[in-house]
């Protein structure tokens, strides 16, 4: 079902807040933070958010992360990140508090994108010579996280110490290219389930922990899904962000639902994203 019909030219990180009980998400190119009641315009582009508390978010943003306030509206930054060069895209709080900011070269340029962690208000580069960064996600107990580079359509994982600092090296996890597949973003529901936009092919599909396939959702009249996120009173909706972006006409009529937020109700159980520690 359509849960908010604003077209997005990239509509991406999709967030509910625990304490609000209500959906953000952003139109990357349109630099927009949209909510159910509310709109909000940025000078830069905006992709992701976590919740600070109950009346501010981290935003992740071209410039680096931004502490806004939803009250008033307004913004500041809080450390800067990337260059002129770069705009930020996945993004996600991990379960020690920690936020991870992808950055991405403006015209996907390859190898130009990173991945970074802001905790505790310290900001560290973890992993660089990714071309699209995507699927930042967590396992529910800390220990693991998740990310992809697009455009190789890999999914990685590795291991977190008790801080949430990544140990080790990262080693693919899932390896969607031979399927023809491209992982954009991904969330972990309370049964440890990774849950993966695959952009072009127009569905969430859930992976087991060993990365074997269990089911999809298609996202009907939108192939460009993006993003998902859990919500609802009881977190057992699926929320789904989807785009227009490459699109000409003849492909925006022919996918008419391109660009709008999904929601499938009863699809299984999510956790509540953490706060992030500043």
């Amino acid at each position: 079902m359509i849960f908010d019909a604003r077209p997005c030219e990239l509509g991406e990180g999709a967030f509910w807040h625990p304490v609000h009980e209500r959906l953000f998400w952003f139109d990357i190119l349109n630099r927009t933070l949209h909510s159910q009641e509310q709109s909000w315009t940025f000078p830069h582009m905006v992709s992701a958010a976590g919740w600070l508390d109950a009346g501010h978010l981290v935003i992740a943003s071209e410039i680096g992360l931004l502490r806004f306030d939803l009250v008033s509206g307004r913004h500041e930054v809080l450390v800067h990140a990337g260059s002129p060069a770069t705009r930020s895209n996945d993004g996600r709080a991990d379960r020690q508090g920690g936020f991870w900011l992808g950055l991405m070269g403006k015209r996907a340029e390859p190898g130009a994108g990173s991945i970074w962690r802001w905790h505790r208000g310290e900001l560290r580069r973890l992993f660089d010579g990714i071309t699209i960064p995507n699927a930042i996600c967590f396992t529910p107990d800390g220990r693991a996280a998740h990310f992809a580079d697009t455009a190789k359509g890999q999914v990685m994982k590795v291991a977190l110490d008790v801080g949430g600092w990544p140990v080790g090296k990262p080693e693919v996890w899932l390896d969607l290219a031979p399927e023809g597949l491209n992982p954009d973003g991904a969330v972990i529901d309370s049964e440890g389930l990774f849950w993966n936009a695959q952009w072009g092919a127009g569905r969430v599909a859930a992976y087991a922990p060993d990365g074997g396939f269990v089911r999809a959702v298609e996202t009907p009249g939108a192939p460009q899904s993006s993003c998902p996120a859990f919500g609802g009173a009881d977190m057992k909706i699926l929320f789904v962000t989807t785009a227009l972006e490459h699109m000409d006409e003849a492909a925006r009529k022919a996918h008419p639902a391109s660009g709008q937020v999904f929601a499938f109700p009863g699809i299984a159980r999510g956790l509540p994203e953490p706060q992030v520690l500043s």
